[in-house]
């Protein structure tokens, strides 16, 4: 087991009486990549400037390799931090801006050079060192600021949704190489998103958050095939999630149905929240099987078809190669092993049912993602200079 390197213990914080992180623990260990995954307003950018020195706690506190750190100032932790707007300075060409945190240390200019060249070798940008900022592009920037972070050899490198601004072509390309650098160095890495495929792609450890609280702490693979509760479930990836009762160890009574699952230890007749995942749903023919439904829509993906399919009121999504068309009637198979069972929560019955999955649907979401992308304030003078 590694060594814990940051600990957050009982950590509340409240904006103008609004309480953001209540009674938060968490543990991040040496040499991980831990990403602090939620929707807009969760606490994860709160708990991520708190262990950079940003915010101080009302209630709590944060540990680094088990001493008092809360009353440190920023520039005395040795963490550095990377904002989505990398925060360089535009008057200052690639080689001065990776060179500030070292010459604020008193580094002498040989050491200066060579950790500059060698930075600049790291992230693939060998021969920019005299391009100004405003001639490179996002991803180049952003490789910018990962060096002059990592040029200060900080313990631990906070990253507040450094991908954000980028195309998805360059986003993928970057998850890749951060990953890369993450495992090159050895750095702890505690990295912001609200991008389920970019924490699952990129993460050794996924913090999933809601108000505030942590929902779930464990390994993408984890957090995706075992989901605590429908707020998880629904968040990672599509999930059809419907009730059902516990009947006995490794028999749930779901969809009107009794099946055999892999799950235990609920007790006899127990509400319960049932999850299937929409890519394990087989199609079949409806004679062969238990469940039936009617096709309402077909979307193609690509890749797969994106079915949803009416089965006594309640629309299912299946993700299938096999197309079908709206108005058929089909079957659909399950395994075992294609059923989690999960307890009910404060989160059972929100979500789960694509009735409401429309096209439109996602263009509300969209838009109120551009608004609130657009009302973030820009990074504050004070963060850019705490940065280095």
């Amino acid at each position: 087991m590694k060594n814990t390197i940051i600990s957050l213990k009982d950590i509340t914080v409240s904006y103008d009486g609004e309480q953001v992180l209540g009674s938060f623990n968490l543990d991040i260990h040496d040499g991980e990549f831990v990403t602090l995954l939620g929707p807009s307003g969760c606490g994860k950018t709160t708990a991520l400037r708190t262990i950079a020195g940003f915010i101080k706690p009302d209630i709590g506190d944060v540990f680094f390799y088990e001493k008092n750190i809360t009353n440190l100032p920023p520039h005395k932790r040795e963490v550095n931090t990377i904002f989505q707007k990398y925060a360089l300075f535009p008057h200052l060409n690639v080689y001065e801006n990776i060179a500030f945190g070292m010459r604020l240390k008193g580094r002498g200019e040989k050491e200066i050079k060579q950790t500059v060249h060698e930075m600049l070798a790291k992230v693939n940008l060998t021969g920019y060192a005299h391009r100004g900022i405003s001639q490179l592009s996002g991803g180049q920037q952003q490789r910018v600021a990962i060096a002059r972070a990592l040029a200060n050899e900080p313990k631990v490198l906070l990253l507040d949704e450094p991908l954000g601004a980028l195309d998805l072509k360059l986003r993928k390309d970057m998850q890749v190489e951060l990953k890369k650098l993450q495992q090159q160095t050895g750095i702890t890495f505690v990295f912001v998103t609200h991008d389920q495929e970019e924490a699952l792609s990129m993460s050794d450890t996924v913090v999933v958050m809601d108000g505030g609280v942590i929902q779930q702490i464990g390994t993408p693979t984890d957090i995706y095939n075992e989901p605590k509760n429908a707020f998880v479930a629904d968040f990672i990836g599509e999930s059809n999630i419907l009730d059902g009762i516990m009947l006995d160890d490794y028999s749930v009574k779901v969809a009107g149905h009794v099946f055999r699952c892999l799950d235990s230890g609920f007790g006899k007749n127990t509400p319960v929240d049932v999850v299937i995942r929409p890519e394990d749903i087989r199609v079949v023919e409806p004679d062969s099987t238990l469940i039936t439904g009617d096709v309402t829509s077909v979307t193609f993906k690509g890749v797969h078809y994106e079915i949803i399919v009416d089965v006594a009121g309640f629309k299912w999504m299946i993700q299938s190669t096999e197309c079908r068309e709206a108005g058929d009637r089909i079957g659909l198979s399950l395994t075992p092993n294609d059923i989690h069972v999960m307890q009910k929560s404060e989160y059972s019955g929100m979500f789960g049912d694509y009735s409401t999955f429309s096209d439109e649907m996602g263009e509300d979401i969209i838009a109120s993602d551009e608004a609130n992308v657009s009302s973030n304030s820009p990074v504050k003078a004070e963060d850019s200079a705490n940065e280095i």
